[in-house]
């Protein structure tokens, strides 16, 4: 039989928690599903426990191939991918078991190309962010768009979201990235004309110490820049009347970024290295970030602080750091005060 949905996992050295995860998928209440694992290369034994699911459940398809990265592994996922509705699952989360049943329900009982749960977050053991009341919102193409970028019901994240397959057409993952969910959803929103979602908690993203995005800070980072330039021509260009939002939310990832480097990185000239490459493609947008009103002062502060100058950014937040420890006494002579930012 056809199955209806695909879920497509990638796996690269996760032999510790790949279990867990595909005992998740199996154990759906919905059963019309192909599971299509993608080995990418791993190193432990992750593909031979992807082996051992496959004798054990047919639904499970098992692709080894030589690492690639994640965005590698989920284009051949989509390459041979039957179902109509195309789902993914990071190998080292799991998901609720009706996940799927719940997604896949929304979407034809509201005529909708995408449905989109709430994504819970684990740290030892526990959900940090539990839901008190269910509600759904259904969502044309252009509101589903301006609500990826709001980002107050949902994110760039794929694996809480279930896709027709019809949404993929002309898209292709970028590889040798990461941040690839950035870099890609927004494409496949765009193809959409109605989204729906729901504050049920079905997918449970569990935070790895040892994960680069949740590490100090890692060069590899500086991919998210490769895919706001991207997205900055893409919806400057096809949805101008976002412009609020879209910038709001290139905005936020900036200063996110530029804390990490003026705290993590320790090395001035690497630290520079970065924030003149973010300073670059801010400049181009400066104007709208500094016109943009759902941005507060200290964003454009930090912001500004940052077109002027990466040096003067770096000092500034020293002095910072000084005023904490009690290394900088205040006097009149003082030029720079410590801020919020």
């Amino acid at each position: 039989m056809k199955p209806e949905v695909s879920i497509i996992v990638p796996v690269y050295n996760v032999e510790r928690y790949l279990e867990e995860c595909l005992n998740s998928i199996l154990n759906q209440t919905f059963k019309n599903f192909e599971v299509i694992l993608v080995n990418d290369g791993s190193t432990d034994r992750s593909g031979i426990i992807c082996n051992e699911f496959s004798e054990k459940d047919s639904r499970i398809m098992v692709i080894h191939k030589k690492y690639g990265g994640v965005s590698s592994a989920r284009n051949i996922g989509v390459s041979v991918a039957r179902g109509d509705y195309i789902g993914f699952v990071d190998s080292d989360d799991r998901i609720d078991n009706g996940m799927y049943k719940k997604l896949l329900e929304l979407s034809i009982q509201t005529d909708s190309d995408i449905a989109i749960c709430r994504l819970g977050r684990e740290i030892d053991g526990k959900i940090i962010n539990p839901i008190e009341e269910e509600f759904n919102k259904e969502l044309n193409g252009l509101e589903a768009m301006r609500e990826l970028f709001k980002g107050q019901l949902y994110r760039f994240s794929l694996c809480n979201k279930l896709f027709k397959k019809s949404c993929f057409e002309k898209i292709i993952f970028p590889e040798g990235r990461i941040h690839e969910d950035l870099s890609t959803t927004y494409k496949i929103f765009s193809k959409s004309k109605k989204s729906v979602y729901t504050n049920y908690i079905g997918y449970i993203y569990v935070k790895r110490a040892d994960s680069i995005l949740t590490s100090r800070f890692n060069e590899k980072r500086m991919d998210a820049f490769l895919g706001w330039e991207e997205i900055l021509s893409f919806m400057s260009e096809k949805y101008d009347g976002l412009t609020n939002e879209f910038i709001s939310c290139f905005t936020y990832g900036c200063v996110d970024n530029i804390y990490y480097i003026l705290n993590q990185v320790e090395e001035t000239d690497r630290a520079k290295q970065y924030l003149n490459s973010i300073r670059k493609l801010v400049r181009k947008h400066y104007k709208k970030i500094i016109l943009n009103e759902s941005l507060s002062i200290k964003y454009k502060a930090m912001i500004t602080l940052m077109v002027l100058s990466s040096k003067l950014l770096i000092a500034h937040n020293n002095i910072k750091k000084n005023i904490k420890v009690g290394n900088v006494k205040d006097d009149s002579k003082t030029k720079y005060h410590s801020s919020n930012i």
